[in-house]
């Protein structure tokens, strides 16, 4: 996990980097809180054998313009354990990463869901610290929202596309999606876009993609990712591409629902998708956004598009104490009334002020984080006069 941590430093954060380890399970892990002037930090915890600082220091900042996009109160922030997630020995590196963090954690970041990570894993972070406001995402046993199994972030993604395509004239009815990541927010996009008419032409998970220009059978997928997981696509009984394949598939609608950085320039250049929505955490490059935008491809930037999974944790987080179970129709309602509603504000003022939907995003959240800031006393080396101006796109995020 090796980074000069004192580069990744700007005017907006990151305020704490905290790194642990523990000799007898072998866990190295570390914390970013990001930006905390509009609340207490809150992020997704992921496990991952290439985890790096930068990285949960990247995707702490996209919590921080997430929260803030949404108009939550909390503060952006990641954690991340260094690991294979399918380590016999799990368990007890969660356990030790839990207990490294006590200082931290819940007085100053709550843990929840990420790569690698399953709401059993959640469970482990409460009981190890013995607080049930250490963790959120927990099973319906332990009173908890389960995001995976209810599909909140996939839904929200999905309304983000339905929303954005009525924005730039694209009948959702018909059109052709395909979702690069066959996972928990692949699959739930998947069928919440076909429940507003689309058609589902390709998915991709770690093992392989499919392709049928007339429609995947995705009932059938999702059984077979039940049992099968990731070789879903082999199950199928289809002949299917080599996983990278299916950014270049013709395509009305590209959701990105995998990794970061998938999409690079040479990708953005050949995608004839009229629309990406970022269902992933960071899945395009700099360079290939400029690209999309000089092609006047639309793009749902990431913490518009996958917000959903910030408002469920919102609810969990004020039920944290309650005694009461959380309403997952109040969770559904909100996540499509606040993601669609910023999904046409962001697509219309990159259109009103001729900048990237990037930029105008950014700048949506740069305001309301900015003025936290000034509120608290932080005094951030900023412009002050760019909150009242035309999007600007000033935040070092990749």
């Amino acid at each position: 996990m090796n980074s000069d941590a004192l580069t990744l430093i700007d005017e907006w954060g990151p305020e704490k980097i905290v790194c642990v380890s523990d000799q007898k399970t072998g866990m190295r892990g570390v914390l970013v809180l990001d930006n905390t002037a509009r609340g207490m930090g809150k992020g997704g915890t992921r496990m991952s054998p290439n985890l790096t600082v930068e990285e949960v220091s990247r995707l702490a900042r996209t919590m921080t313009w997430k929260w803030a996009a949404v108009d939550l109160f909390h503060g952006g922030a990641k954690a991340g354990i260094l690991g294979d997630p399918n380590d016999p020995n799990k368990e007890a590196i969660l356990r030790a990463f839990a207990r490294a963090l006590a200082n931290e954690v819940p007085s100053e970041y709550v843990f929840g869901l990420d790569m690698g990570l399953t709401e059993g894993d959640s469970a482990i972070f409460l009981d190890e610290l013995g607080d049930r406001g250490a963790a959120v995402g927990l099973p319906r046993a332990l009173g908890g929202l389960p995001y995976d199994e209810l599909g909140v972030t996939g839904f929200g993604v999905a309304e983000a596309a339905d929303a954005a395509a009525a924005t730039i004239g694209l009948e959702i009815s018909g059109a052709r999606v395909v979702i690069q990541g066959f996972g928990a927010v692949g699959q739930a996009a998947a069928e919440r876009l076909i429940e507003l008419g689309a058609e589902i032409v390709g998915v991709s998970t770690s093992v392989g993609a499919l392709h049928d220009p007339d429609g995947l059978d995705i009932a059938r997928l999702v059984e077979l990712r039940a049992g099968a997981g990731d070789n879903c696509v082999r199950e199928y009984g289809r002949t299917h591409l080599p996983a990278d394949d299916i950014l270049a598939v013709d395509t009305d609608i590209l959701v990105p629902a995998a990794r970061e950085d998938v999409i690079g320039a040479e990708v953005a250049a050949a995608t004839k998708a009229r629309l990406v929505v970022e269902g992933a955490n960071m899945p395009t490059t700099r360079e290939a956004r400029e690209v999309l935008s000089r092609r006047g491809i639309a793009v749902v930037p990431d913490f518009i598009a996958n917000a959903g999974g910030v408002v469920a944790a919102a609810h969990s987080m004020n039920a944290r104490y309650s005694a009461f179970a959380i309403d997952p129709s109040a969770v559904f309602a909100m996540v499509s009334d606040k993601l669609r509603a910023n999904t046409v504000r962001v697509l219309s003022d990159s259109l009103k002020f001729n900048v990237a939907p990037h930029e105008a995003a950014r700048a949506l959240a740069q305001k309301r984080v900015f003025d936290a800031m000034v509120l608290r006393g932080q005094h951030p080396r900023l412009d002050s006069a760019r909150t009242d101006s035309a999007p600007t796109d000033t935040a070092r995020v990749s």
